[in-house]
């Protein structure tokens, strides 16, 4: 997992049992291993808010672990009876995580940690069920789910009612294997994460096949085993001198590799001048 908040890059690392944090203003690198009820035992995503809160999904300890702007630890919750919390998403004042395990996305009061609802109620094999929800996404009041056992990408509104989807299972243009982290751009357009493909394929608004990039490692830009992938539109200026001079950068885009020398790769999504 990794977030961007406030030139700080926040990567998880489920060896270490915390974070790297890299600082790009002040060119620092941290290990972030917390003890006591704060202990990390599986970080696997994380999310930064506007209060500069850090939230972290612990798929071993099964909860949400909160840490403040000075990284002190502040609360961990989760569900009575066992869960495994994938992924973490604020929005609308709410704390969203998926749950691999029960195969539910559960939504949480953002002041008391308590469970507010939880999502699908849907039979087996109908379209809105939830196989192996891992990373989700959500904007416009729109609920995105990675469905790694169902290889696609499961559309849901913030009430929890079923959308549509993106995907299927194949190996063509468009179609899914491992399917993980996902990321939507202010246009409305789908990155999705393929771990299988080792690329990340991009969808527009329609679920239509764009484009695609990456691939099995062979150097830089390729990459090697990817899991999560994040849009930021704040830090532009730490990386526009990387671009061509002929071209404006939009956006960035990055995206984490488990293995290889690129442990974390930074695309920037550009538009001529």
């Amino acid at each position: 997992g990794i977030a961007v908040h406030k030139a700080v890059i926040y990567v998880c690392d489920t060896i270490l049992g915390g974070l790297e944090i890299i600082d790009l203003n002040d060119h620092t690198f941290e290990y972030f291993q917390p003890g006591g009820k704060g202990e990390l035992k599986k970080p696997v995503n994380c999310f930064v808010d506007q209060n500069d809160f850090l939230y972290v999904a612990d798929v071993a300890r099964g909860q949400i672990v909160i840490f403040n702007p000075e990284l002190r630890y502040v609360d961990a919750f989760g569900l009575a009876e066992e869960s495994k919390l994938t992924d973490v998403f604020i929005y609308d004042n709410k704390i969203w995580a998926s749950d691999i395990k029960n195969r539910k996305i559960h939504v949480f009061n953002k002041q008391t940690h308590k469970l507010i609802f939880s999502f699908p109620n849907a039979k087996y094999k109908t379209p809105a069920y939830l196989y192996s929800p891992t990373n989700l996404f959500i904007i416009n009041d729109q609920v995105y789910v990675s469905d790694f056992g169902d290889f696609k990408i499961k559309i849901y509104n913030v009430k929890g009612d079923y959308i549509r989807s993106v995907g299927s299972y194949g190996m063509g243009h468009g179609q899914l294997v491992r399917p993980k982290g996902i990321a939507v751009d202010r246009d409305m357009n789908l990155f999705v994460v393929d771990a299988a493909f080792e690329n990340v394929q991009l969808f527009d608004s329609k679920g239509k096949l764009l484009m695609f990039f990456g691939g099995s490692y062979k150097g830089p830009g390729y990459m090697w085993l990817p899991a999560q992938i994040i849009i930021d539109y704040d830090h532009l200026q730490y990386f526009q001198k990387y671009v061509d001079k002929s071209f404006n950068l939009k956006y960035l885009i990055f995206v984490t590799n488990q293995y290889g020398p690129e442990k974390i790769s930074v695309y920037g999504f550009v538009e001529p001048k």
